[in-house]
């Protein structure tokens, strides 16, 4: 394959340096979906750990290099789940860590950023304002700039997912990813294609956030004005031309979904799985809901990439969600 910026012997070396909490995670297949949706499905469980996402694998890394050259503090911009990763990996290295966020983020992630110790700002816009206030924090104050997708670590955090499904047995034929700024997508499927390139990666993103889906599409990037998706997490509106890059390398398809089968998905997983998910997490059950046939008979994954989710608004969605062919 093309070089992406990802390395797979970097990949190996990242599990040493992880904690172990977020290694490992549970990966099996939940029977009981697969009536509904027609195909065999395995869960990759990237939510039972302290911070209920995947994105401690690479703010572990993240933080641990940061650690052994003597920094003290560092600032990001989250959508929720890489702030709370970040401040998590950081108390535990005594860094002082800065998290930028929409004020309109949900209230359950802002929450627990305060609760991990990290100091909190919140900006009257969406992700990508709060990324240019961050970048003006890390300017002014001299202090690293962590940039979900774009620092080298946080894909190959995500990567090492990739490593432990490739040891999978049996084996499966496709792996469903939900695609936001690209770190897990894009870790994920470049060792696929390294290690087991007979498997589909197939990227998931909002049709009401679609810009990297786009940009894969058209293979330059693109950019919209707004978002408008209960997906958050991957509710970006300016993909970074580098992360771009290792996409068009990696993955074999991106798709979009609606908004009603995200919820959809998210009722599924509670019904027949027993899992809290957040939107972000059931985009991949939303992409077989929609698309049936693709996948019919064949042995799928998906990424439970999250569970950080506002319970009001959880309620609202899945209480009001049957579940529905589409």
């Amino acid at each position: 394959m093309q070089e992406t910026r990802l390395d797979t012997a970097r990949i190996r070396a990242a599990r040493r340096v992880i904690d172990p909490t977020f290694l490992d995670t549970p990966l099996y297949r939940c029977e009981a979906l697969e009536p509904d949706l027609g195909c065999a499905v395995s869960i990759k469980l990237e939510t039972a750990n302290p911070v209920r996402s995947f994105k401690a694998r690479g703010t572990e890394l993240v933080a641990g290099l940061l650690a052994d050259k003597g920094s003290r503090a560092v600032v990001c911009a989250s959508a929720g789940n890489l702030g709370q990763a970040l401040a998590w990996s950081g108390r535990g290295r005594g860094l002082d860590v800065t998290v930028v966020a929409s004020r309109f983020a949900p209230a359950a992630k802002l929450d627990r950023i305060r609760a991990l110790d990290a100091r909190l700002e919140l900006v009257d816009g969406d992700f990508d304002m709060a990324r240019e206030r961050a970048a003006a924090i890390a300017r002014n104050d001299g202090i690293r700039l962590v940039e979900d997708s774009l620092d080298i670590e946080t894909c190959e955090g995500a990567a090492t997912i990739g490593l432990e499904l490739v040891d999978t047995v049996p084996p499966f034929d496709a792996v469903l990813i939900a695609l936001g700024g690209g770190a897990l997508a894009t870790g994920v499927g470049h060792v696929m294609k390294a290690l087991a390139p007979e498997v589909e990666v197939i990227c998931v993103q909002p049709l009401g956030a679609p810009a990297m889906t786009h940009s894969w599409r058209q293979r330059r990037v693109v950019t919209t004005d707004s978002t408008n998706t209960i997906a958050d997490g991957v509710a970006g509106r300016c993909p970074i031309p580098a992360v771009l890059d290792d996409l068009l390398l990696v993955a074999d398809d991106a798709v979009l979904v609606q908004e009603s089968s995200i919820i959809a998905g998210m009722r599924m997983l509670l019904d027949h799985a027993g899992l809290v998910v957040e939107p972000s997490a059931a985009l991949g059950i939303a992409a077989i809901l929609e698309d049936r046939d693709r996948f019919a008979g064949r042995h799928v994954v998906t990424i439970v990439c999250g569970s950080n989710v506002d319970v009001d608004a959880y309620h609202r969605w899945v209480g009001a969600a049957p579940i529905h062919k589409v």
